[in-house]
């Protein structure tokens, strides 16, 4: 079975080029232009192998994207692409989990070389950095800012006050519980569905990122 990548850049012409390299290699290849495409593409499906991250994009830069995949992709191994590499962000990249570093613009051979060595790596060794951030303690996760999220209200049953909120009950690090309602902007629902128009959204798709955000 080939491996199964994503790309994810705001650029047409370039997503266009790495997936015809990509396809020539005999990779399975999907594409999106921004974090939310690619958050509505991978959806439960957690099957993914590998992405390839943009750092530069509009709405959300990829070491944000990459935050939410450790969560949504624990096993997929993550390369970032930039044209500004610097070593603040290489490093910023590595220690929230990237596997690999890329500077635009590179040949079709850097990048199937780079590829396939980070498909050489153990699923999830790149975790160890920021295993905090997806860890489970029994039912609640914990967030970076050390709050434990104990459950989603709609998970549970209860209707939130708007379709486009999702409440929580989280506990503060000092131990305290209190309620949470995160409201999802409406923009990006309907963006989110114009991509998934054919493919419809898991029942907690938006749940999961409301808890992710």
């Amino acid at each position: 079975m080939p491996k199964r990548v994503l790309i994810v850049d705001d650029e047409a012409n370039i997503r266009e080029m790495i997936r015809l390299a990509l396809e020539t290699a005999g990779y399975e290849v999907a594409e999106a232009g921004s974090g939310l495409e690619a958050f509505a593409i991978i959806g439960s499906d957690d099957s993914w192998d590998a992405v390839l991250l943009d750092q530069k994009m509009p709405g959300m830069v990829g070491t944000e994207i990459l935050r939410r995949l450790n969560v949504m992709l624990p096993s997929a191994r993550v390369i970032m692409m930039t044209a500004y590499a610097s070593v603040e962000l290489a490093v910023e990249a590595m220690k929230l989990g990237a596997t690999d570093f890329v500077r635009k613009p590179m040949t079709p051979e850097i990048l199937r070389n780079a590829l396939a060595a980070a498909l050489t790596k153990a699923p999830g060794s790149h975790q160890s950095n920021v295993a905090e951030d997806g860890r489970r303690h029994g039912s609640g996760r914990v967030t970076l800012n050390g709050f434990t999220i104990l459950r989603a209200t709609d998970i549970f049953g209860a209707v939130p006050q708007r379709p486009n909120e999702r409440s929580f009950v989280v506990r503060r690090p000092e131990g305290r519980e209190q309620q949470v309602t995160v409201e999802i902007d409406p923009d990006a629902i309907s963006a989110v569905e114009k991509v998934t128009k054919d493919v419809p959204l898991g029942k907690g798709f938006w749940t999961e990122q409301a808890e992710q955000f």
